[in-house]
């Protein structure tokens, strides 16, 4: 009972501290415009890999809320529910469906790093549907202009994350793993 109770506790603090690196990552880029080059996806492509798919995900959820209720924890230290409202929104809502699916590819793939690869690059596709979508919307744009905006830039930058995290992951993961902070699911 007590191991039981130590694991729930345990998780959830990892879980936390997740949260929080990606909100300490997160500010911190270098504007291209409305969107701007940051680390922030390539914690959240690893963090499957340290947290399995489900923690993963409620860690993103957490920052998310976080940045919700005005903390400054997205890209340029903003916070509040008008960033989510506003034309980058898209993006960081993406996040949530990108993880999950990411951590989906990790978890249903562990040996092929080639498979990971490919999933995680089908995540981000979906994340640049999410967020494109959103942006065209929110700035009555063309999904053309929207694309020479907000995806061809960051198209080279993403793959190297996403490599990254394929190299690093699971490099990481066996660590918290022999320190007994296993993912789950």
């Amino acid at each position: 009972m007590k191991n039981k109770t130590n694991q729930k506790v345990s998780s959830l603090v990892v879980t936390g501290v997740m949260a929080a690196v990606i909100g300490a990552v997160a500010p911190f880029g270098v504007s291209a415009g409305k969107i701007s080059f940051t680390l922030c996806t390539l914690i959240l492509y690893l963090s499957p890999y340290l947290l399995g798919w489900k923690r993963a995900a409620a860690a993103t959820l957490v920052y998310i809320l976080l940045g919700m209720v005005g903390l400054p924890v997205f890209s340029g230290f903003r916070g509040g529910a008008a960033v989510l409202a506003g034309p980058t929104g898209g993006y960081l809502l993406g996040y949530i469906p990108m993880v999950i699916l990411t951590g989906l590819t990790v978890k249903w793939f562990p040996q092929s790093r080639m498979l990971q690869l490919a999933g995680m690059i089908f995540a981000t596709g979906v994340l640049y549907a999410f967020g494109t979508g959103v942006f065209c919307l929110q700035m009555d744009t063309t999904l053309e202009a929207a694309f020479v905006s907000c995806v061809y830039p960051f198209l080279l930058f993403d793959l190297a994350k996403i490599a990254a995290a394929v190299v690093l992951g699971p490099i990481l993961g066996k660590r918290l793993a022999q320190a007994g902070l296993t993912p789950e699911g």
